[in-house]
């Protein structure tokens, strides 16, 4: 049996240090697991007038996330908390209420920064979220990578150093 591993990357920069992470973790994934970015750049603002008629992107997005065994969520720390991107992801797919996509997920939180506290407060805001919205956070092994910007090599790869 094979498990999909929705990864959803809370940065939107081409180059971004959590993409690298998330891409990085993926390959070390064990050979029954599969990991899958999942794309959140382009989901419109939840608003809840439009879930009457929700945006084809919601929809769409919402069945990734259900087709997913379990996701990881990779994200910097932005001004001590996650991007609005991944805030955004997370209400786009908690509804409609009571049928969301994340209810009963297995999730895990990946967080980095270049300081030295590795994006502790992204991680903790959001866990709080997560498990608002159903998904069943695993609360070990955490990890917060601090210093992201000197693990990497010029391919994006986690150097042998680290």
């Amino acid at each position: 049996m094979s498990y999909s591993i929705g990864i959803l990357v809370g940065s939107l920069r081409k180059d971004s240090f959590s993409k690298k992470i998330a891409l990085a973790i993926s390959k070390k994934l064990p050979e029954d697991f599969e990991g899958k970015l999942i794309d959140i750049s382009r989901l419109a603002l939840f608003n809840q007038d439009l879930e009457a008629e929700p945006p084809q992107e919601w929809l769409d997005f919402r069945e990734e996330v259900k087709s997913s065994d379990g996701v990881l969520f990779v994200t910097p720390e932005y001004n001590r908390s996650i991007p609005a991107v991944l805030k955004n992801a997370l209400d786009v797919a908690s509804r409609p209420y009571g049928q969301g996509a994340w209810q009963g997920k297995p999730g895990a939180i990946a967080s980095s920064s270049p300081g030295k506290i590795g994006g502790f407060g992204a991680s903790q805001h959001l866990r709080q979220a997560a498990v608002c919205v159903g998904l069943e956070v695993m609360g070990s092994p955490e990890f917060y990578l601090g210093g992201v910007h000197e693990i990497l090599d010029g391919n994006g790869d986690v150097s042998g150093a680290y």
